[in-house]
């Protein structure tokens, strides 16, 4: 694990960079592998059926730079994470 991805563990895809950590009350999941690996992504709110459609989130440290997306599925048997699936344009 590089530096940079030490810095992304344990703060919140999206969050402000004042206050990356998460907040109590919410329901977050970790990502797994990929760009965002450690990253936690906040789904307060979902559905059963939109976390089991997983995510594509913007990310520049993917395949495709600036624009691109990492996609993210649930992981089988563990509702706490999703895992990487690849990048998208």
């Amino acid at each position: 694990m590089n530096g940079d991805e030490q810095l992304l563990r344990g703060r919140v895809y999206g969050a402000d960079h004042e206050d990356p950590g998460p907040v109590p009350g919410q329901r977050y999941v970790e990502l797994m592998g990929g760009p965002l690996d450690g990253l936690l992504f906040d789904i307060t709110g979902w559905t059963q059926d939109e976390i089991d459609a997983g995510v594509a989130l913007q990310t520049e440290l993917g395949q495709f730079g600036a624009g691109g997306r990492a996609t993210y599925d649930p992981r089988p048997g563990d509702s706490r994470r999703f895992e990487w699936t690849g990048d998208i344009p």
